[in-house]
């Protein structure tokens, strides 16, 4: 009976071992590249006041069709015409004109009408654009404003402007974290016994930030 229990034991901790490990190190091999980018990116945007960013703007300028601007303007939304702007969706013939003429993709975006105007914004990581289109002359500006690599990483590590599939990889890259920080502690409370270090170590990760906050952020 005596004997039974610690090989019981022992054969518990083997499978516990075993798949945790397994479970770890996929894990991490799935956050790798992730982890480092945002490990860079948390610097980067930690230090953003002292890395300059030398905006590039490129500007493009053309002239819509009168068959298209006629259109244009039939499809404009009631309330256009009045002194607030107006949200509605670019249409169809505008956005196949601006993906011609100008290399602009505002296929489903939504634009702001106003009286003699249609404006979009055009947001993206690591720069801005916009694009408007003069509704009595049919002159259409496009510019295009980017800040560099740093500033589309730092985007990226924020997830601003960057689109429903990058916004899914994120919480698929958090969830995988979770799964790596999870089994990571399970392991230390496996090895534990052997490392008389472990959780003091863990309780300094934890006190730290917490002091910070309390003590320097007000």
């Amino acid at each position: 009976m005596t004997d039974t229990q610690p090989a019981a034991g022992q054969q518990r901790r083997a499978f516990w071992l075993k798949h945790l490990h397994q479970w770890h190190w996929i894990s991490s091999a799935i956050c790798l590249i992730g982890m480092l980018l945002f490990a860079v990116t948390g610097f980067t945007l930690n230090h953003a006041g002292q890395i300059e960013a030398r905006p590039a703007v490129q500007t493009r300028q053309a002239t819509v069709p009168t068959r298209v601007l006629d259109k244009v303007r039939a499809a404009a939304p009631s309330g256009a015409g009045q002194a607030s702007e107006t949200r509605a969706p670019v249409p169809a013939v505008l956005a196949d004109w601006l993906a011609q003429s100008l290399q602009v993709d505002a296929g489903g975006r939504e634009a702001e009408w106003s009286a003699d105007e249609i404006y979009v914004a055009l947001p993206r990581p690591g720069g801005d654009a916009w694009v408007s289109i003069a509704l009595d002359s049919g002159e259409a500006q496009y510019e295009h404003t980017s800040r560099g690599a740093i500033s589309y990483l730092n985007d990226l590590h924020k997830g601003r402007n960057t689109g429903a599939a990058w916004s899914l990889f994120l919480d698929a890259f958090a969830l995988a974290c979770l799964v790596f920080c999870v089994t990571g502690l399970f392991l230390l409370k496996l090895h534990a016994g052997g490392r008389v270090a472990t959780w003091p170590l863990v309780g300094l990760g934890l006190a730290v930030p917490l002091l910070l906050a309390i003590l320097f952020i007000h």
